[in-house]
């Protein structure tokens, strides 16, 4: 199935994509927001709730090597370097809280960065004396690598970056970000809630990474991950536990597990985990480069028929190789109406408050996000939506 997918011989990413989920929601336009599980995620979680049934749920513990080697590979990480947690805001604030910086530590991030994140690194700075410094954007909310390359020159020690944001489809160039970071000596925290299984992150060379399931991979919710493979002596959990610690002498501080482990609880939705796992493995399957291929031309297509609609505008550049898509309303319209409008005609969007990114969003947008398969008839619907025309 792979070969075919990569080299066109028979069947379309979207089409065998499509194939694997029996119940495929019509008019789904939200895969930023949740994606749709293929049966075999939903067969994976049901099999292990069905085996701690039978034995317990500790004799029922899954193997996820496999598919923590096949998360990893998409960073160019491997099997030890990745923890799962239930969130991608878990994972970033188990990885935030426990870095050992000392006051007056500079962390740069751009005021495109998400509102969670932002809100948790000004209670670290605030906490820790850090001092948080802005890395330059671009009117296209694409972060500068020469205002970086100024940052790091003048001092930084930690940078944290979102591959793209939740709030608007720009790929951020990471792979040069990521170099300047590593020439400087600077760890890199990469946030790939949007990107992994949407675009390629293998250039980037991030000493962590954070993601979550439920997004472009398609997994379920309640499941996130913390993949580190510049794990440092200065990263630990914020609070040791007995599964990521040792303990050898109670008069010591207690030592990490080697790799990601120490940031990994032994509780959690099991389930969810290896649910996760199967969706990746499909990711794999599919081929990411054919994946993120289909994407890009998906977003193409939207971002061609939407801008403009109705007087709706495309916020991102038309050609930004990702498929989420963001929409600033006109004086006559609302992101609420037009999400209400789409719900009348059995399309599902997304919206964006301002809070999702307050220092860079001065009001709500509507985002489109289709998942691969989605026809150009569905978009083409949207846009008559946009129109006040349907709905």
């Amino acid at each position: 199935m792979t070969t075919d997918l990569v080299e066109g011989r028979r069947s379309s990413v979207g089409e065998v994509w499509r194939a694997g989920r029996s119940v495929m929601p019509g008019g789904h336009l939200d895969a930023a927001g949740c994606n749709v599980p293929a049966d075999r995620v939903l067969d994976a979680m049901a099999a292990h709730l069905a085996l701690e049934r039978e034995r317990g749920g500790y004799g029922a513990v899954p193997d996820l090597t496999e598919p923590r080697r096949a998360l990893a590979a998409l960073v160019g990480a491997g099997p030890r370097d990745v923890a799962f947690l239930e969130s991608g805001t878990a994972a970033m604030a188990a990885l935030l809280g426990g870095w050992r910086l000392g006051p007056g530590a500079r962390v740069g991030r751009a005021r495109t960065e998400y509102g969670s994140t932002l809100m948790l690194l000004h209670r670290l700075a605030e906490r820790n004396g850090w001092r948080l410094v802005d890395l330059p954007v671009g009117g296209d909310t694409r972060i500068d690598p020469d205002g970086l390359r100024v940052a790091l020159a003048a001092g930084l020690d930690l940078v944290v970056v979102s591959h793209i944001a939740s709030h608007r489809g720009v790929v951020q160039p990471v792979a040069e970000l990521g170099a300047l970071c590593r020439a400087s000596g600077v760890p890199l925290v990469l946030d790939v809630c949007q990107s992994l299984g949407h675009v390629d992150a293998l250039g980037a060379e991030a000493a962590a990474y954070v993601g979550t399931s439920r997004k472009w991979l398609a997994g379920p919710r309640g499941v996130g991950f913390l993949i580190t493979p510049g794990l440092t002596p200065a990263m630990d959990a914020p609070a040791p536990t007995l599964s990521g610690h040792t303990w050898d002498d109670p008069a010591e501080d207690p030592e990490p597990v080697p790799g990601a482990a120490r940031y990994e609880s032994s509780e959690g939705v099991i389930a969810a985990r290896a649910g996760l796992g199967a969706a990746v493995l499909e990711h794999h399957e599919l081929g990411p480069a054919a994946v993120h291929e289909h994407l890009a031309g998906l977003g193409r297509t939207a971002r061609e028929l939407l801008d403009g609609a109705g007087g709706w505008r495309v916020a991102e550049p038309l050609d930004e190789p990702s498929a989420l898509i963001t929409l600033r309303p006109p004086p006559h319209d609302t992101v609420e109406g037009a999400a209400a409008r789409a719900a009348a005609a059995s399309l599902l969007v997304g919206t964006v408050p301002a809070v999702r990114a307050p220092l860079d969003l001065q009001g709500p947008l509507l985002r489109v996000s289709p998942p691969p398969g989605t026809s150009p008839e569905t978009l083409e619907s949207l846009a008559e939506v946009l129109r006040g025309r349907r709905g």
